[in-house]
């Protein structure tokens, strides 16, 4: 079953995250009802994902400014039928910023390897209609990436610019609570790491 590896990842998020039930019962719901939830036009929503990537020094974030929504948003996109949701967030965090190396940093979760790094956020959130494309939910699988050193930058046809922030630039920039709740969760996660071991993969 496709969608099997996806409810795994998302049982294992529940028990490290319990607080977060409500959203985790949403994507459920939606990927339990919807064969096709990976795809686009999967209506009224489906699985996005995306990554808050951190600067080699992990002091920085990079950030675009989307052209449809003008909007200082983390990167990420739609799944486009892949069932993998961390491929999709390393492939969007490629597209989307021109570097190619990201180590995935992650909350251990207690379970054995191989098992699939636990993703850093979940969000369900709302895409207003626009031309023909009805209102619908996006349900985004965030990772924490943190790229490589010594690579450019690049900007891609959906933004309009292309920065690092230091995480209190955020305020400055408008960033709505889904923003200031990644920030926050990445802090709290990098402290956790500052004094115990790291749970560290290179991609």
């Amino acid at each position: 079953m496709h969608r099997g590896p996806l409810l795994e990842l998302l049982s294992r998020y529940e028990v490290a995250y319990p607080g977060e039930q409500s959203c985790v019962e949403r994507i459920r719901a939606l990927v339990q009802a919807h064969d096709d939830c990976f795809e686009r036009t999967c209506l009224p929503g489906h699985i996005t994902a995306s990554a808050w990537i951190l600067s080699p020094d992990r002091k920085r974030v990079l950030l675009t400014r989307h052209r449809k929504l003008q909007r200082w948003l983390q990167l990420g996109g739609h799944a486009d039928g892949d069932a993998d949701v961390l491929r999709v967030a390393l492939r969007e965090a490629r597209e989307e910023s021109g570097m190619d190396r990201f180590g995935v940093l992650c909350l251990g979760d207690g379970a054995m390897s191989p098992a699939p790094p636990l993703p850093l956020d979940l969000d369900v959130h709302r895409i207003p209609a626009r031309g023909d494309e009805p209102e619908h939910a996006h349900h985004d699988i965030r990772y924490l990436l943190v790229a490589e050193e010594g690579q450019p930058l690049a900007i891609s046809a959906e933004s309009i610019d292309l920065d690092w922030f230091a995480p209190a630039d955020l305020e400055a920039l408008e960033a709505d609570a889904s923003l200031l709740r990644l920030r926050d969760k990445a802090e709290a996660l990098l402290g956790a790491r500052a004094r115990g071991p790291e749970e560290f993969q290179v991609r």
